[in-house]
């Protein structure tokens, strides 16, 4: 995918669209026995923010992520989490579920699925 082409996925499904992705993502996650640990309880909505940010700067919308956060810096922010293949499986199971529910428009899944599982493989960061 070029950069041009995941950037227009903003313009696709919005502010309104990750919101609702991210939402799914997130409903998941505490009552997942892999992810569900990683995440405390009471920065669940912080984390989903911090996610749709990041996915909003990510895929060609405000920089908002950026401004606040400055650079994403992924494997340093999650290197204190044991991200582990099967832990990258379950990600990418929960993400995709959450596309699928977030009802997604096929043009903009075909963009952001393979960035998606890109980051989950650039993020392991333990054996399994």
């Amino acid at each position: 995918m070029s950069s041009g082409q995941e950037a227009s996925v903003y313009g696709m499904i919005g502010e309104e669209g990750f919101d609702r992705l991210t939402t799914a993502f997130y409903r998941q996650v505490p009552a997942d026995d892999l992810l569900g640990p990683m995440y405390p309880a009471d920065d669940l909505s912080a984390a989903r923010e911090r996610l749709r940010d990041f996915l909003i700067y990510r895929f060609g919308g405000p920089q908002h992520y950026i401004e606040q956060r400055g650079h994403p810096r992924l494997r340093g922010r999650h290197a204190p989490f044991a991200v582990t293949p099967a832990a990258r499986d379950r990600w990418l199971k929960l993400m995709r579920a959450a596309i699928a529910e977030a009802d997604l428009p096929g043009e903009a899944v075909a963009i952001m699925d393979p960035f998606f599982e890109h980051s989950a493989d650039f993020l392991v960061n333990r054996p399994g």
